[in-house]
């Protein structure tokens, strides 16, 4: 039968947004290093949603947007052989309830419409997942035109305060010298971007729901991005910590990056396809059937 139609659940802006999940545990589980820090299992069922021209070889199912126009992202849409792609809008999935074991949603939701929306989906189809996008301090010094959304971490919420209300300059763009060299020539650098996962990075775990705020009116949640920070604000997003902490933080890191380059080195992948490529080879094999495409079909049974 045909993938279970998504429901639009809109929350209201400005109020703290929970999505429900029947009851069951919700919560972000922990603050990852990295996409290559993930907790998902070898028989998990994998969407990712928006992974542009830099997908995970992990993701079972790409979904994404726009397939020609590159607006929002650094190139074309790559696809691996092992991949099915759909073209879907992230605020209106057209997968059941729970069909994915886990989805990833890495740097899109900055450009989201209504990221409420968005979230809601994610949950929707997924039981667990991850998210990653720029954080406050991030957008500041890499911004782009296509972000929507300037998005700290508060409380363990994830709050979303439209750019154009931002005070300050978010226009000098110095991604090359924070994204294109220094991760790649300064390794000081690339410990600080991995040891404190939300500095330049919001990166999350969760499993079954958390919590989204979208223009808080609250001045508790406006002000981090309306005001001079005090340290009292500041301890609230970088909690201090024993030095204990930050030498297991360190050590972690540094097995991280170690454990990242030597994957990067020897294991052997096949190339990305483009979509035109991954179009031509299913017209090239009509009678295929569409891997995976039952499991998502049957996901919310």
């Amino acid at each position: 039968g045909a993938p279970t139609p998504a429901r639009r659940l809109l929350p209201a802006c400005g109020s703290s947004s929970r999505i429900s999940n029947g009851g069951k545990s919700s919560m972000i589980t922990r603050h990852p290093l990295g996409r290559h820090d993930l907790t998902i299992k070898r028989k998990d069922m994998v969407l990712e949603i928006g992974s542009g021209h830099n997908p995970m070889y992990r993701s079972d199912v790409i979904a994404d947007k726009y397939m020609q126009d590159n607006t929002h992202r650094c190139g074309e849409i790559l696809i691996y052989p092992h991949q099915q792609f759909i073209k879907a809008d992230g605020e209106l999935l057209p997968f059941g309830e729970k069909a994915f074991d886990y989805v990833i949603c890495n740097q899109v939701l900055e450009h989201a419409e209504n990221p409420e929306q968005f979230i809601a989906e994610i949950v929707r189809v997924g039981k667990r997942g991850y998210i990653e996008t720029p954080s406050m301090l991030g957008e500041l010094m890499f911004p782009k035109e296509s972000h929507k959304w300037v998005i700290l971490l508060v409380d363990n919420k994830l709050v979303f305060y439209e750019k154009s209300r931002m005070p300050g300059n978010y226009r000098n763009n110095y991604g090359e010298v924070f994204l294109n060299y220094l991760p790649y020539q300064s390794l000081p650098f690339k410990m600080l971007y991995v040891s404190e996962p939300n500095l330049m990075l919001n990166r999350i775990e969760w499993e079954g729901d958390f919590e989204c705020l979208v223009n808080p009116e609250n001045d508790y949640y406006s002000r981090f991005f309306t005001q001079k920070w005090d340290r009292e604000m500041t301890m609230k997003i970088f909690p201090p910590r024993r030095g204990i902490t930050e030498i297991r933080r360190t050590l972690r890191a540094s097995y991280y990056l170690i454990r990242e380059k030597l994957v990067q080195k020897f294991r052997k992948r096949p190339e990305p396809l483009t979509v035109s490529e991954y179009l031509a080879g299913l017209r090239n094999r009509p009678h295929a059937p569409a891997p995976h495409r039952t499991r998502i079909e049957d996901g919310d049974k």
